[in-house]
């Protein structure tokens, strides 16, 4: 099924209670299948981006469905490792790390996208020709929903500035490096075809100088529907655009075409159930605080990311005016001036598109606990993360400390 019902969400939080995170499996099949046949007949490998939700159980999932997996971090690689994927359906592309992470990485025979001169100078004194490596190139094209999440323009610090590229090639040519793949990613929630056809003009502009390769990554970024009335990308008109593109250059034709989608495969499955704790009449504004904040959701208040918000307990009441806030002693508003229908204390709101960047942005601030995590796989219902307890947050203290 494409969606959860209200009732299946009104089950879920009766059983596990709130607030609570729940992801539809089914769903990012769907989008997984969406994919495959956007980009059928290509030579296409999609790296599942997972810093966007890395429940060990959604790794794994995903890996069932057949898609590669891109990492971000040592330990997101480490946790794919964990999940089954193997070591050559791993992509490691990080940024302003330490070279021994790197180090790390290639001790595990993942492939890897190196995103600074000075790394990829320190991996050709090390390893030379002997490691095959990706570089991550900045295109200077700016895109994304919004700036903190536009990573391709001329200020971003992500990869290496592509006017740098012949002190890039003097690397290659200096260490013998086999670069065996470009990368660009311009930004997240990008629904225009042309973005990642303008992506795509710039690699081609440079193949000539790279000897060893044999994929383009281009990145992820898809935008998925926030709002009932929005759309997302046109996967089927990006698929053809890029196919064709492709096919029509010779020297691009038998590359390998790489892409990590995270949001796309993840946002829409998630759901975060809150309940409401308190109404708050104040002047003009109807308050309604839920027993969650920014430390389960941060998007609204990081990016002024909308969610849709929907009342599971009166989905035919009348409609009201809301600010829905959180229980973060800071301003941790989810929404303003939103019409949901009536609320009252004890009612269920639940935020869509909550798979992506949600549980895996939060935190322990003022101490809250975080919530546990639910899987639905054909409508039936797995814990795969419990809830904090209090013991949580004290788990890692050194129990005694000298003179106190």
């Amino acid at each position: 099924m494409d969606f959860l019902t209200s009732q299946q969400l009104q089950l879920l939080a009766d059983k596990y209670g709130t607030p609570l995170y729940a992801y539809n499996a089914d769903k990012i099949k769907i989008q997984y299948q969406r994919l495959q046949q956007a980009f059928s007949g290509g030579n296409v490998k999609f790296y599942y981006a997972c810093k966007a939700l890395t429940n060990i159980h959604i790794l794994k999932f995903l890996k069932k469905l057949g898609s590669n997996i891109d990492c971000s971090s040592i330990n997101e690689v480490k946790l794919a490792l964990l999940a089954g994927f193997e070591p050559t359906n791993i992509l490691y592309t990080s940024n302003g790390i330490a070279f021994a992470e790197i180090e790390e990485a290639v001790s595990y025979g993942v492939k890897i996208n190196i995103d600074s001169l000075s790394n990829l100078e320190k991996f050709g004194e090390k390893y030379k020709d002997t490691y095959p490596v990706g570089v991550r190139l900045r295109p200077n094209i700016m895109a994304g929903g919004n700036l903190k999440i536009s990573t391709g323009h001329a200020k971003s610090k992500f990869g290496i500035p592509v006017n740098q590229v012949h002190e890039l090639e003097a690397l290659m040519n200096k260490y013998h490096l086999n670069i065996s793949n470009l990368h660009i990613h311009t930004g997240s929630d990008i629904k225009d075809v042309d973005v990642f056809l303008k992506g795509i003009e710039v690699l081609f502009e440079i193949l000539p100088l790279f000897r060893d390769l044999n994929a383009i990554d281009l990145g992820g970024g898809f935008k998925v529907p926030y709002k009932t009335d929005e759309q997302g990308v046109d996967m089927d008109l990006l698929g053809k655009k890029v196919l064709e593109t492709f096919a029509a250059h010779a020297a691009a034709s038998q590359l390998e075409i790489w892409f990590e989608p995270g949001k796309f495969l993840t946002s829409e499955c998630g759901y975060l159930i809150t309940t409401v704790n308190v109404i708050k009449q104040s002047a003009d504004i109807t308050f309604a605080g839920v027993n969650s904040g920014l430390n389960h959701l941060i998007r609204p208040m990081f990016y002024n990311a909308y969610h849709r918000i929907e009342n599971i307990d009166n989905l035919t009441g009348p409609l009201k005016e809301y600010t829905i806030t959180g229980y973060i002693c800071e301003t941790d508003t989810f929404a303003e001036d939103r019409m949901v229908n009536e609320i009252k204390e004890g009612d269920r709101l639940v935020f869509y598109n909550a798979g992506s960047y949600g549980f895996e942005m939060s935190s322990n601030f003022n101490s809250r606990l975080k919530p546990a995590e639910v899987m639905v796989v054909e409508g039936k219902d797995y814990l795969i993360r419990r809830a904090d307890v209090f013991e949580d947050l004290l788990r890692n203290l050194v129990e005694e400390t000298p003179g106190l």
